[in-house]
This record gives C-alpha cells, sequence and structure tokens, in this order.
C-alpha cells in the first residue's frame, strides 16, 4: 500500500508540473516541446527514485542529475546534433553545457514559435529536470509540515514559464486554475486537513470568477497589456526613429537607376518584392508607425528557425541575393514561413527582424553586400474583381494621418462617385488616379517632363488640384493611401518592386530577375474583410508620359468612375455622392452617447467583482451567525432561551474544530470540551483549567433549568447568556490564532446540533 501511494503521489506531482508549463506552448509549439519536457521529468523522476533507494545524499544526488542531463540531453534537446539523434557527441554536449546559461536569453529574445532547433530546447528540458527533482525530493521528507512545500515548486515553475511565455492569457490561466486544484488538494491530503466538498467548493469559486474574468477580462486587457520578461529584456528594434524609406524613392530612379540591387529566382508569377510598408503618414512623408502605435507596422522582432505564418495562400520558395542596398530593409515575398542564410551565419540571424503583421523584414544596422538567403513564404490569393465588389472593409486599427490636405478628401468623393461597397471605393480610387494621371519621375536632365518629387500635404495638393497630375509611384501611392483613408478604408503603402517578368510566365515561377533602382515601384494594400491585405496600383502606366501638348485642363475634368453592378441583396451603404465625406477621423472624434457611464460601470465592475467574491462569503457567514443567535436568544418560553445559549456555546466550539461527543448528555459534553482545549492549544495550563470550570458550570445551570421546577427569572437568562459570552471568548483565546479567523467562516452543521439536542438526560 505504500508503495501505491508513493506512486500516486509521484504521477500527482509529475501532472502539476506539466500544467505548471503549459504558458510555454506559444513560446515553442506542442509538438516541440513534448519530448525536453517529458524527458526532463522522466529523468527528475529516476534520480529521486534511485537516490531514495540508495539512501544517497545531497551531493550524489546532483551529480547523478548532471551526468543524466548530459546522456538524455542529447536524444531530447538536440537530437540533430547527437550520433544517431540519440547518443551524445561532442557537438551535442558542448551544446547542452553553454545551453544551461545561453538558452533562456534565446527564448526571450526570438520571436514565437522558437520550434526545435538551435539549441533553444535546452531551457525547457532543465526546467523539467530541475523542477521534478526538487518537487519528489521535497515530497518525499518525512515531515508532514515541510513536505507539503514540494508544492510550491510547481507554482514557481509557473511564475517562471509565465514570465518567460507570450502575451496569451488563456495558457496561464488554465495552468493557474488547474495547479489551484490539484495541488491544494494534495497538500491538504499531506496535511491530514483533506476534505471532498473543499473540491466542489473550489470549482464553483473557479466558475463564478472565470465568468467574471470573461466579462471583464478582455477590457482590462485592452487598457493595460499583459507583463511579459521577453518585453523588457531586449528593446524592441524600432525603424521610426530612421529616416522613412519612401523619402528614397526618387534616389532609387536617379542615383541606382542602373545599380544591380536584388536578384531573385523563384518569384511566383504576379508575386511582389517588398521592401517596407508604412501606415503612418505625418503631412510631410509615409513612415513605419512607431513600435507602440497601431497598426504594428513598426513592431519587429527577432524570429527563430520557424516564423508564424500570418495569411493562407500558396507555399513558394524563393532564393534571393541582395547586391546593394542602402538601408535595413531586407527584400521579402509575401508572408515568410522560414528564412534561412545561405552562409548559414548566426551574426545574421542575431541581427534578423520579421514583422509578421506587414511582412517585411530587416537586418539591424544594415544589409552587407551579398546576403543571399532562401525563404518559404505564402502568396496570399487575389481577388476576383467581383469579389472585391462585394467586399467589406476590414476591421485593423491603424495610427490616424496627421495634416491631410483638403484636396485628397474632395477628389476622393469625385472619384468614388456612387461605388457602392468599399472593395469597388478602392478600385474606383486606384483606376481614377491611373486613368487620369501622367507618369514622370521628374528626371528633366533625361527629358522626364517635371514632376517634383515627395509626398507631403504641398504636393499631394498640387498633384491632385494643380493644372497637369503627374507624378510617379511614390506621390500616386501616397495621395491614393490618404483617399483611402478619407473613405473609411484601412490602407497603408508599400516601397518595393514588382517585376514583368512574373507577369509574362503565368502559372509557373520566374527565372533569376536582376532588380535595379529604375525597377521601384509603390503601391497601396487596402484591408477587405476575407482577404487581408489587397493590393492596388494607382500609379498610371509608365508609358502614358505628358509632353508640351498635353491639355493643361485634362486633369480638372470630371474623373471617370467604374459603375457599380447590380445591388447586391444587403448592399452595403455607400457615402453620399456630396462634396463632404464622412472622415474616419470625424468618425474617431466622435463618441457614442453613454460611453462614459459605460467605462464607469466596467471599472465598477473590475473593481467590484473580485471585492464581492472576497468579502461576500465571510459578511453572509457573520450574518448567519447573528441571525442564529438572535433566534436563540429571544426565543418565546425561558427555558428555550436557557438551552439556546448552551445550544450557542457547543455551535461556538464545533466552529473552533472542537468535536463534540455524540449522544451525550451536557455535563458529559462538557467534559469532552474541557479535554479538548488542552494546556498546548493555550499559553500555559492555567488557560485550560480557566476553560473547564465556566464550561461545567454552565452545563449543570441549563439541566437545572430544563429539569427544574419552576421557570427561569429574566435576570437569570441574561445571567446564564452572559456567562456563555464570556466562556466563548475564553475558548477563543484557548486557542491559535489562525482557527479563531478560520472559524468566523464556520457554520456549525446539522450534526452538531442533533448531538446538542441529544445532551438532555433521561429523567428520574
Amino acid at each position: 500500500m505504500r508503495r501505491i501511494g508513493v506512486l500516486s503521489e509521484t504521477v500527482v506531482l509529475l501532472a502539476a508540473l506539466v500544467v505548471a508549463m503549459l504558458p510555454l506552448v506559444p513560446v515553442f509549439g506542442a509538438a516541440p516541446l513534448l519530448a525536453p519536457v517529458l524527458g526532463g521529468l522522466a529523468l527528475g523522476t529516476v534520480v529521486v527514485l534511485l537516490a531514495r533507494w540508495f539512501v544517497w545524499g545531497t551531493a550524489v544526488t546532483v551529480a547523478l542529475a548532471l551526468l543524466g542531463y548530459l546522456l538524455v540531453g542529447t536524444a531530447v534537446a538536440v537530437p540533430e546534433l547527437g550520433y544517431a539523434r540519440v547518443a551524445p557527441s561532442l557537438a551535442s554536449v558542448r551544446i547542452l553545457l553553454s545551453g544551461a546559461v545561453t538558452s533562456w536569453k534565446d527564448v526571450l529574445t526570438l520571436d514565437p514559435p522558437l520550434g526545435g532547433t538551435g539549441g533553444v530546447l535546452v531551457a525547457p528540458f532543465l526546467l523539467a529536470a530541475v523542477a521534478s527533482v526538487a518537487t519528489l525530493r521535497l515530497a518525499g521528507l518525512r515531515d508532514r509540515r515541510t513536505a507539503p512545500t514540494a508544492a510550491l515548486v510547481p507554482l514557481a515553475v509557473l511564475l517562471l514559464c509565465v514570465l518567460l511565455g507570450t502575451k496569451q492569457t488563456q495558457y496561464p490561466v488554465a495552468s493557474g486554475i488547474g495547479l489551484a486544484l490539484v495541488l491544494g488538494s494534495w497538500a491538504s491530503r499531506r496535511a491530514g486537513t483533506f476534505a471532498p466538498r473543499r473540491v466542489v467548493s473550489f470549482l464553483a469559486l473557479a466558475a463564478v470568477v472565470a465568468g467574471c474574468g470573461g466579462l471583464t477580462g478582455p477590457w482590462l486587457a485592452a487598457q493595460e497589456p499583459r507583463f511579459v520578461l521577453r518585453d523588457e529584456l531586449v528593446p524592441p528594434y524600432d525603424p521610426s526613429t530612421q529616416k522613412s524609406p519612401f523619402s528614397a524613392f526618387r534616389a532609387f530612379v536617379k542615383d541606382w537607376g542602373d545599380t544591380d540591387l536584388v536578384e531573385v529566382s523563384g518569384l511566383p508569377a504576379g508575386a511582389r518584392v517588398r521592401l517596407a510598408t508604412m501606415d503612418a503618414y505625418d503631412g510631410v512623408v509615409w513612415n513605419v508607425a512607431p513600435v507602440d502605435a497601431a497598426g504594428g507596422s513598426g513592431r519587429f522582432r527577432r524570429v527563430g528557425d520557424v516564423i508564424d505564418p500570418n495569411g493562407q495562400g500558396a507555399v513558394s520558395t524563393v532564393s534571393i541575393t541582395v547586391h546593394d542596398l542602402p538601408f535595413d530593409w531586407l527584400p521579402t515575398v509575401g508572408y515568410t514561413e522560414q528564412l534561412t542564410f545561405a552562409s548559414g551565419d548566426t551574426a545574421l540571424r542575431a541581427r534578423l527582424r520579421y514583422n509578421d503583421a506587414t511582412g517585411a523584414a530587416a537586418l539591424v544596422d544594415g544589409v552587407p553586400d551579398g546576403t543571399a538567403y532562401t525563404a518559404e513564404v505564402i502568396i496570399p490569393r487575389v481577388p476576383t474583381d467581383d469579389e472585391l465588389d462585394a467586399a467589406a472593409a476590414g476591421t485593423v486599427a491603424l495610427p490616424r494621418p496627421q495634416g491631410v490636405p483638403d484636396a485628397v478628401g474632395e477628389y476622393a468623393s469625385q472619384v468614388a462617385g456612387t461605388a457602392t461597397s468599399p472593395g469597388l471605393i478602392a478600385r474606383s480610387l486606384a483606376e481614377g488616379l491611373s486613368q487620369r494621371g501622367w507618369f514622370s519621375h521628374g528626371l528633366t536632365a533625361l527629358g522626364d517632363y517635371p514632376s517634383p518629387s515627395g509626398h507631403g500635404a504641398d504636393r499631394i495638393t498640387t498633384l491632385l488640384t494643380g493644372p497637369l497630375m503627374v507624378g510617379d509611384g511614390e506621390q500616386y501611392a501616397a495621395a491614393m493611401a490618404l483617399m483611402a483613408r478619407e473613405m473609411g478604408l484601412p490602407s497603408r503603402v508599400v516601397l518595393g518592386f514588382a517585376p514583368e517578368v512574373a507577369a509574362t510566365t503565368p502559372g509557373a515561377p520566374s527565372a533569376p530577375v536582376t532588380l535595379t533602382g529604375r525597377d521601384v515601384t509603390a503601391w497601396v494594400e487596402i484591408s477587405l474583410a476575407g482577404y487581408g491585405w489587397v493590393a492596388f496600383d494607382p500609379t498610371p502606366d509608365p508609358s502614358r508620359t505628358p509632353d508640351d501638348a498635353t491639355p493643361q485642363q485634362e486633369s480638372a475634368a470630371q474623373p471617370q468612375a467604374r459603375q457599380p453592378p447590380p445591388p447586391p441583396a444587403k448592399p452595403v451603404v455607400a457615402p453620399d455622392d456630396d462634396t463632404e465625406q464622412p472622415r474616419t477621423a470625424d468618425n474617431q472624434d466622435r463618441k457614442p452617447a453613454g460611453t462614459s457611464w459605460l467605462a464607469v460601470a466596467q471599472v465598477g465592475g473590475a473593481v467590484g467583482v473580485p471585492l464581492l467574491l472576497v468579502l461576500g462569503p465571510p459578511l453572509v457567514v457573520a450574518a448567519l451567525k447573528r441571525r442564529r443567535r438572535r433566534a436563540r436568544r429571544g426565543a418565546v418560553d425561558r427555558v428555550e432561551q436557557v438551552v439556546g445559549g448552551w445550544q450557542e456555546l457547543c455551535d461556538q466550539a464545533a466552529e473552533l474544530r472542537r468535536p463534540l461527543p455524540s449522544h451525550a448528555t451536557r455535563r458529559e459534553i462538557a467534559v469532552a470540551l474541557a479535554g479538548q482545549f488542552t494546556p498546548h492549544d493555550a499559553e500555559g495550563s492555567r488557560r485550560a483549567v480557566a476553560v473547564g470550570g465556566p464550561i461545567a458550570g454552565l452545563a449543570t445551570r441549563a439541566d437545572a433549568y430544563v429539569f427544574g421546577a419552576s421557570e427561569p427569572t429574566p435576570e437569570q437568562v441574561d445571567a446564564y447568556w452572559a456567562t456563555v459570552a464570556m466562556t466563548v471568548a475564553t475558548l477563543r483565546g484557548a486557542v491559535r490564532r489562525r482557527d479563531r479567523w478560520l472559524s468566523r467562516l464556520r457554520v456549525a452543521g446539522r450534526g452538531a446540533q442533533r448531538r446538542q439536542r441529544s445532551a438532555i438526560p433521561p429523567s428520574t
């Protein structure tokens, strides 16, 4: 039986450690995390069992654990470095020894999910092994007061895993509830105070807390993001502090027009090469938003071996070689799943930053010439025109543009016309600019039509209201993105390349393509529900160039807008056909009525519900006890009042966890209670003597009043209850402080009342 008890206890504690490590699942992924966690727990269990069997001391146990760590670690943490993926090698032992210190930094600085390569699994393996040794070692102590402290180890593991984890809250919450249930039951059983009804009470309380958390948690999380250690250890890469990459658009054409910048092979048909994505406008330039701004274009993180894909589509493999790029931005295609540098340079891997919201990548401190890499990418599907016409706008939070000229909203209203859906509005804006505008890089020395560079408010105003609409991708993409924002569509600007060779070979990847500065372009991406970010090209064809004979008044004519198809069954409400279109900024400035009251209600619920859960049960118990005492003291018959006083004394003793004998007389109960309050419960033996005398006196007087010939007087009843109050105070002073406080949360059950009612001696 003892072996069965030890086995069940070991299983319970190991299960608690597994639950405590659940917050690491989003960090590594469930499949890569399984082997190191189970391997570490198995190693720790075997070490502790051997130490118990052979009665080894702490030094021998630690030495055995270290040896097992080096032997087992290769198979579960770094199998790619071992012989046959199992046996240790010099390389695997080196990683295990160094990873005990360095792997924690990789866990905190790489972007989840980390996968299972590069030695990152050393951290969870080591944590599981050390935690299992500590837990089972403490649980094996024979001291009943010390052994329950083993439950503290899984709690410490949970705290560490939460700090190492991500901002996801479902795993920490599930782990906390599971540990409280398992470890609370185990510790109370080891201490000898286990009661099955406590498990039911805890489950009910957990359900109430989970329900209240489901109501108030999302709002509180939106107000204050959850603290995770990875956000504090290494400052995030913030490209918004650098010069806007979009401001270098004209420099690409002018200074690097004939320079080989990037070579791409395996590019799918119609795919684009992305350099930078910008969603913040300040009246001067489009730029990447700050790290803490909405939208996420500035949130770049270190990435592990595998990158969590953002979106669905066709999977392709592209190879890219950077010959010469003047900034940190690393060319990407679609959304990257895995990126491998050709040289296997760990220094480049450490400098790599990726933004899964935009698909952009960067190398801190610049991209070295000759950098080559292969990427597994996802190319999102391009919706058809009919699908776009029926698409609704996406729900994406973006930084509010500043300094937008009035001409943007006015021209957007004219171009959108009677478009009846967000997708159709986006197509109308792109076609209105590309069909009415003229193309020119403004390089007059090369014969281009004059066209100033830049995309500030003045330049956009000149583009839309000047005598001739002329510019290149910089001006048209900037203008359309602002026009889309004015029409309530989430939009952003992308700087990159759109090689024509990909479009001339539909259905097959392209041959190697060398891109120069003249191939640079810009487009607009608009978020549409069900399709994600969809690319639109507002730039006129490069062959559409103006000359001195171009009519100057053409740009002032009413732009042609695509006529809408027959309205669907439930059409989207289109903007009114006037010059004052509702703008995103206006909608954001208006606050719905009752917002302040809603915020007050949410704060009140967030504060009041936890207070009610904490203070509610003690207040209810206190009210029940007060009602019980009043009912007994206010009984109609004075004999019943005396009996009620004796019952009050017995109930108070039962709530102090001093058991009453079953089916006994009052004098027998008095003797039993006097024995329950032994000297070791109080400061000295005199306290125990003072307890026994008053209880015996109350029992004798109660029997005299119950079986006496006359009814007690009101003064005698008052004196009896006064003695009961003093005796109860004496009883409470004769026990430990913890028992006194806990008694306030207990109400004597019906069993104690039955024993009190039976305490009537037979009449003689």
